[in-house]
């Protein structure tokens, strides 16, 4: 079976930490572009992070970059984020995709081959 399963989530105060973690199961990583996407209360979607295909680069939204990083570990089937530096406009539920680009920076779901569904993440004091 297909699918991608995020976990990782959950309440940090500003200036924290957490690293959130995509398992995925039922197709090769080395196929695909990897990115993750957020969805704040209220709003659309919002590309974050990403990994092109084959996992030798990544690129980042103006609005994280220099304090989140994305990674993989492609035997084990896992994307990475590590978020430093969170920021109360960080909440949101964030969402792992593979899309079959060279790199994927739409932020729409249908633009995913494959979208997990979501782990909360809340930057409150």
């Amino acid at each position: 079976q297909v699918q991608l399963v995020e976990s990782g989530g959950g309440l940090v105060p500003p200036g924290g930490s957490l690293r959130l973690s995509c398992q995925g199961s039922g197709f090769s990583f080395e196929n695909y572009a990897l990115s993750w996407v957020r969805q704040r209360p209220g709003a659309g979607f919002e590309w974050v992070a990403g990994l092109y295909r084959g996992g030798y680069d990544s690129t980042y939204a103006d609005s994280v970059k220099g304090r989140f990083t994305v990674s993989s570990d492609n035997a084990k089937k896992q994307l990475y984020l590590q978020m430093d530096g969170l920021k109360p406009e960080d909440t949101a539920v964030y969402f792992c995709g593979a899309c079959s680009g060279y790199v994927c920076h739409d932020p729409r779901p249908s633009s995913y081959v494959y979208l997990g569904r979501g782990t909360q993440v809340v930057v409150s004091s």
